[in-house]
């Protein structure tokens, strides 16, 4: 007899997002996340407390969370033009079902990217200064 389907102790999710792929699985004792996209592709290993969990935002921006083992929270968003920007959860809001992202991350993504998020202005540090024009954009 042949059974088909994952190994017994193992999940796996997968998100396809425009041009981006998310995908991950899960053992008894890691998780494993791949990220595929126009300029290639990153696997990684973790041991996790929970995700990652992946999310599309505005069809083409495939955003991955997840908690390590020691509490980290991280988020990441991933563009089609392969860039990626990537912040401490605890720097991220939710409001309105938008994702509201520190205002130095916006200048951080291609200029059709910027209007899917919202922004904040209470990451304001020494060395990554929110100049007084960004201010503007700024939700909070």
């Amino acid at each position: 007899m042949v059974l088909a389907g994952q190994a017994h102790g193992q999940t796996a999710d997968a998100l396809t997002c425009g041009t981006l792929k998310g995908q991950s699985s899960r053992t008894a004792s890691a998780s494993q996340w791949t990220i595929s996209g126009p300029s290639g592709k990153t696997t990684e290993t973790g041991v996790l407390r929970s995700g990652p969990r992946f999310e599309c935002v505005a069809g083409a921006i495939l955003v991955m969370e997840f908690t390590s083992t020691a509490g980290h929270s991280v988020f990441e968003a991933y563009f089609p033009d392969g860039t990626n920007i990537a912040y401490g959860r605890q720097q991220i809001d939710r409001r309105g079902g938008r994702i509201v992202l520190p205002i130095q991350a916006k200048m951080r993504m291609a200029a059709p990217y910027r209007a899917a998020f919202d922004y904040h202005c209470k990451l304001d540090m020494p060395a990554d200064p929110i100049s007084p024009a960004a201010r503007a954009d700024c939700i909070f």
